[in-house]
């Protein structure tokens, strides 16, 4: 408690708004999403970042990487799989309603007339096939369908289901109080202990119950009997009041109003308070994890490099990171876990200046890049070529006054060498090292070495870099 409080006395005002606003996001994640699949995968990937933060502060590097990657994958699962559900959920509410609403009214599906209804086609003998759908997301398995969008009644149930309207071998859709689709077809089911006088319409319901949460009923134009489909229970259901009671247990009738009224805003102000806990927690964990800093020296990976050019020369072989994260995980780190990588696809021919960036170092989870030192780092790259280069001696100093030198004889006098095609292209002799000419008494050899301005220039194999000078010195004609 007494390291806590220095720390929280320490907080900014950015900080505070920071939790708040992550909270208040989280909050309204919950709020448009809790009746849906994807809200449970969001737990999921928040268990999984809590585990995460667990691995990371016992210094599990490849724990705390794998589950960091498996995060990052359920994240575009999301994305991918529930984007139907996503979408059903945004395209339904305003601006307004997905930044400060609350779903605090439901429209009430009428039971009672449906049961009416259902059971007056039974009694007539008409064919029906009516979908109640549940938290889950019915688009992917689906087809056809004519939008309808019309209230509920017991006349409307009759003429949809009429033998001569178009759309009577189809499956009606009810969400709410409203049929919102019609002659919508169902996936059939594939099962061998269904009874063999169910016909097209109790194997549609079959395989959406199968598939789905959705509760299914068919009318039987044959037997005049209600069947209800729900998962892979199939039923006849006799008395009205039995079926009233499964219906209303599926769409959430008998407690919606208790629910709202006596436990929503229980629920909503639990929701709020789990949302400000959670952001606390991971804001604490990344800010506290930063107190310890550790300096390695990493090699530098020229990555992509065109096959037809080599790296000449390059202005450093490693650079220096400062690294920062929790004290155990950068206690546990080893340089082989770090990596520093030069992409070099885009690299022209002769001198470039790469700038090391936060993209191109590789880190374990919960490790935080500070510095980078040098920062810059020039590389040299071109096609290779041999090119044969004749060899001058650099003579500096002044020679004496009563001498001269009357001949130079280099051994050997050309020497091959390797380097840039653009760069050999304006080379045009190989300099030895300096001579001076204010040691030269009288005649003599030296040995001395090639230099060359560019370091990219090399001796090529087979060739020499140390050159043997003979001179002759005589006297200076009186």
């Amino acid at each position: 408690m007494i390291e806590i409080l220095p720390f929280v006395s320490n907080i900014r005002w950015q900080d505070v708004f920071d939790i708040t606003l992550n909270s208040y996001i989280l909050f309204r994640l919950y709020i448009l999403f809790r009746a849906t699949n994807v809200f449970r995968v969001l737990i999921g990937i928040a268990l999984l970042w809590f585990i995460q933060r667990i691995a990371v502060s016992l210094g599990l590097i490849v724990t705390s990487w794998a589950i960091q990657g498996i995060t990052a994958v359920a994240a575009l699962i999301i994305i991918v799989v529930f984007r139907n559900e996503i979408r059903s959920v945004l395209q339904a509410r305003n601006l307004k309603a997905i930044l400060w609403g609350f779903s605090d009214k439901t429209v009430d599906t009428p039971v009672e007339i449906i049961v009416e209804s259902v059971y007056e086609l039974a009694r007539t003998r008409t064919g029906a096939l009516v979908v109640f759908r549940g938290k889950e997301d019915l688009a992917e398995v689906l087809q056809g369908g004519t939008p309808w969008r019309g209230l509920v009644s017991k006349e409307m149930m009759t003429s949809i289901f009429w033998h001569d309207n178009p759309v009577h071998d189809g499956a009606a859709i009810i969400e709410g109080n409203q049929v919102t689709e019609v002659g919508v077809i169902l996936p059939l089911s594939h099962r061998d202990d269904l009874p063999s006088y169910y016909g097209t319409r109790h194997r549609a319901a079959a395989g959406l119950a199968e598939a789905t949460d959705a509760l299914v009923i068919v009318v039987s134009e044959e037997r005049g009997n209600v069947v209800l489909a729900r998962g892979s229970d199939m039923s006849v259901i006799s008395r009205k009041e039995e079926l009233a009671k499964i219906l209303r247990e599926h769409v959430g009738v008998i407690a919606e109003e208790w629910t709202y009224l006596r436990g929503g805003k229980l629920e909503i102000g639990m929701a709020a308070i789990v949302s400000i806990l959670f952001i606390t927690a991971v804001w604490f964990s990344f800010t506290r994890g930063l107190d310890a800093l550790v300096t390695l020296e990493i090699p530098i990976e020229y990555m992509n490099r065109d096959p037809e050019m080599e790296i000449l020369d390059t202005s450093v072989n490693a650079v220096h990171l400062d690294l920062s994260g929790s004290g155990a995980l950068i206690k546990s780190i080893r340089p082989g876990q770090v990596q520093v990588r030069l992409d070099l696809n885009k690299a022209d021919p002769g001198h470039n200046t790469f700038t090391i960036a936060d993209e191109n170092v590789a880190l374990p989870p919960g490790v935080f890049l500070k510095r980078v030192l040098p920062s810059v780092v020039e590389v040299t790259v071109d096609v290779p070529t041999k090119k044969r280069l004749p060899v001058q001696v650099d003579w500096v100093g002044k020679l004496a006054e009563h001498l001269i030198l009357t001949k130079v004889k280099l051994n050997p006098d050309k020497v091959w060498v390797i380097g840039g095609k653009r760069i050999l292209k304006n080379v045009s002799t190989a300099y030895t090292a300096e001579v001076a000419l204010d040691n030269i008494r009288k005649t003599g050899t030296v040995n001395v070495n090639l230099m060359f301005d560019l370091g990219s220039i090399k001796i090529a194999p087979g060739s020499t870099d140390r050159i043997k000078v003979e001179y002759v010195a005589k006297e200076r004609p009186q």
